[in-house]
Formats: structure tokens, C-alpha cells, sequence
């Protein structure tokens, strides 16, 4: 503790293990603690199963027919990866054109753009150039550019057609599914960030207090921990260990619900995401729901886990995803979180506090990425290169080890 270093990262988090990593690749002095004496903060995967039970103060323990606890890893916060950085619809000749037009679509080549100006034509404008449906549009707009809400539609169609592009590229990388999906649960992606810091110099502490942020003329320069002081440069850190320098943003609800069958309609697929579109159910906000099951070693031999996320918008939660529910019936067992959203207050550039925000209701990584991009623009000045971290990694262990 009693050393200086350029960066203290608080709470692991995926956010923040990911920025630990990044900062120790670039050559960083990188210590890392949790008062918590496990990975993943407010993302982690929860195992065994009677520990979700204790988490969610349901007084009996799982039946048996849930199979053995141990056998399942259950995330809180449910993320999909987009591998790449339905058909029936595919089939209608208008949507299909669209599709071609971004698929050639290249920002640097005009001869691509069929009268399209991405700085200047609207997606609006561009929906109506192909004559889509309302349906089509809220299924592109919502399912395959990941846009919460319809904001996307009056501004300059550039990033929204690059968003659709990601989509279909990586769905083309695989075949079946545009997302990754990691064995035994997310909690295994903030472990994989904290060894690639710690093979850069990283130094983590688990289990270990946060006593007071140490703060001179308005700048931060350590962090106190059972009466010692670790100094620092900059300070990441997740919205828990700095409640004065965030403010509450709304409430999202998460419904964890264990099933004993595929979701009706999907092929009897082992896992998918559906997301219910804001207009189709007369809201502000869209409705996920993110399922994965035994083949991802995350559940007990022929169960599912299915989990429903939004923003909450009334007073009455747990009947704003009655759709959803609909959908996955019947349901072994259901558990209910409603949780906090909080967002700094400030930038950090004056403090070098540069606090994460709350994950939010979608089930894909889009906003998380965004945050973790802006907080290492605000740190560094700079935008983040994925393909140099990609040359000083190879550098260190050659292409054939990543």
C-alpha cells in the first residue's frame, strides 16, 4: 500500500477490470483493490445456487429437481458480446435492398452511398429512401443497431448504418449468432482483464477496505486503507466508493428466472436475446431478455436461465415486464432486483476521479463499451486504439499466445 502509482482502480467491475488492463499494457503502475473478496462487483456470477437463494433472501433452499448448486454460475447482470466490433423479415425484397446498401456501404467511398449523405441524410430519411415498415424499422432501429430509444432517427445516419454493419458482420462471422458468450458465466471476463494487468506489473488486492479517497486542492492524490495511504496519479473507480461525486440516473429491474424449457419460438435454441421494442408495447424503454442455459455451463443438466431487464418507468416494476414474462411461462423460479442507476456528476478532468456508471438494463456490451472509451479519452486525452494495444501485446507475447 505504501508505494505511489500512476492509477488505483476500485472495484472489479467489468469496466474497471478492463481499464486496469488497459492502463497496465500502456505501461501503467496499476494498483487494483475491492473490498469485496471476489471478481466482478456488481457484474459477477453468482455459484452455487443455494448462494443465490441467501442473496435474494428466499427462505428455502433449492428442490432437487434443480439439480446439483454447484453446476450453476448465474450473472447478475446479463451481457452479450458482439462477435465482430429474423429471417422471415430478411426475406421482404425492400428490407433485403437495405441490407446490400449497408453492406457495400463504406464511409470513405461515395460511390457507395446511392445518394445517401452519412453526415447530412437523417436515418429517417434513409428508412423511407427503402419504404420500410414501422415493425421493420423498430426491429433494425432497436434488435440489430441497439438504440434504447428513437432519438437515433432525426441525426446524420453515418453511425447508425456503421452500428447495422457491425451487426451483419458479425453475424456472418459465425453464422448462427452475432454475439460470444463465455463458459461458466461473465464473472470469467473480469478475471481474464485482471491477469492481463497482472502480467503487466498490475498489483491486486481483494477483500481490502477503502477507508477515505485522499484529496489535495481539489485533485486526488491516494487512496487510505487501514491506516495506510497508497498515492496516486488517477483514480478509476465504480459509483459504489464515491457517492458524492455521482447522482442517481433512475432504477433499472432485472428478473433472473430459471426454466425447465427453451423459450417458445426460437428453435429450442440453447441460448438467444430478444428485445422487445419501446412502441410495440407503448413505452419509453425496450424490454431484454437475454437466455443462456446448461450448454454454457451456467445451469444444472437441461435448465435455462432466462433474464429479463428494463428501465423502470412506474411505480409498479414487476408489471412493466409482464410481456417478457409471457413469454418464457411456465417459470421454476424467479428472482427480483431493482437497482440504482448512478452516473458522475463530473468529468474528472480537474479531480482525476474519473468514476464508471451503472450497467444498464440492455443485454449487450454497447454502452459499456461507450463508457469505458469515454473515461479513457477523459484520462488520457486521447481516443482508445484497439489495434496498437493489439502491436503491444504481440510485441510481448507474439501473435501465436494472445
Amino acid at each position: 500500500m505504501d508505494e505511489e502509482y500512476d492509477v488505483i482502480v476500485l472495484g472489479t467491475g467489468l469496466t474497471e477490470c478492463i481499464l486496469s488492463g488497459i492502463m497496465s499494457v500502456n505501461g501503467k503502475k496499476v494498483l487494483h483493490m475491492d473490498r469485496n473478496p471476489y471478481y466482478g462487483g456488481e457484474s459477477s456470477s453468482i455459484t452455487p445456487l443455494e448462494e443465490l437463494y441467501k442473496r435474494f433472501g428466499l427462505p428455502d433452499s433449492p428442490p432437487e429437481s434443480m439439480g446439483r448448486g454447484r453446476d450453476w454460475n448465474v450473472d447478475l447482470i446479463p451481457k452479450f458480446l458482439m462477435a465482430n466490433d429474423l429471417m422471415g423479415m430478411f426475406e421482404k425484397r425492400r428490407f433485403r435492398k437495405f441490407l446490400v446498401f449497408v453492406a457495400n456501404f463504406d464511409e470513405n467511398d461515395p460511390k457507395t452511398f446511392e445518394g445517401v449523405d452519412p453526415k447530412a441524410t437523417t436515418m429517417r430519411d434513409v428508412y423511407k429512401k427503402f419504404d420500410l415498415g414501422q415493425d421493420v424499422i423498430d426491429f433494425t432501429g432497436h434488435a440489430l443497431a441497439l438504440y434504447r430509444t428513437d432519438d437515433y432517427l432525426d441525426v446524420p445516419c453515418l453511425e447508425t448504418v456503421n452500428r447495422i454493419k457491425l451487426y451483419s458482420e458479425s453475424l456472418a462471422r459465425y453464422g448462427k449468432s452475432p454475439y460470444l458468450y463465455p463458459l461458466y458465466g461473465l464473472g470469467e471476463l473480469p478475471q481474464g482483464f485482471a491477469r492481463l494487468s497482472a502480467i503487466y506489473g498490475g498489483t491486486y488486492m481483494l477483500n481490502k477496505p477503502v477507508d477515505d479517497i485522499v484529496m489535495e486542492d481539489g485533485h486526488v492524490v491516494g487512496v487510505k486503507s487501514e491506516g495506510e495511504v497508497a498515492r496516486c496519479k488517477q483514480l478509476i473507480c465504480d459509483p459504489s466508493y464515491i457517492q458524492d461525486r455521482v447522482r442517481k440516473a433512475g432504477q433499472v429491474i432485472r428478473v433472473i428466472c430459471v426454466l425447465s424449457h427453451p423459450i417458445k419460438n426460437t428453435n429450442d435454441a440453447n441460448s438467444c436475446q430478444i428485445i422487445i421494442p419501446q412502441n410495440q408495447v407503448n413505452r419509453k424503454s425496450d424490454i431484454y431478455v437475454c437466455m443462456i442455459s446448461y450448454a454454457h455451463n451456467v445451469a444444472a443438466q437441461g435448465k435455462y436461465i432466462a433474464i429479463i431487464s428494463t428501465t423502470v418507468e412506474t411505480s409498479e416494476p414487476e408489471a412493466e415486464i409482464e410481456p417478457a414474462l409471457e413469454l418464457l411461462e411456465p417459470i421454476d423460479q424467479k428472482f427480483v432486483a431493482i437497482s440504482d442507476l448512478y452516473e458522475p456528476t463530473d468529468d474528472g478532468t480537474e479531480s482525476q476521479v474519473f468514476a464508471s456508471r451503472s450497467y444498464d438494463a440492455t443485454t449487450h456490451f454497447e454502452t459499456t463499451c461507450n463508457d469505458i472509451k469515454d473515461i479513457y479519452k477523459r484520462m488520457t486525452g486521447s481516443e482508445f486504439d484497439f489495434e496498437n494495444m493489439k502491436r503491444k501485446q504481440n510485441d510481448v507475447f507474439g501473435e501465436d499466445e494472445q
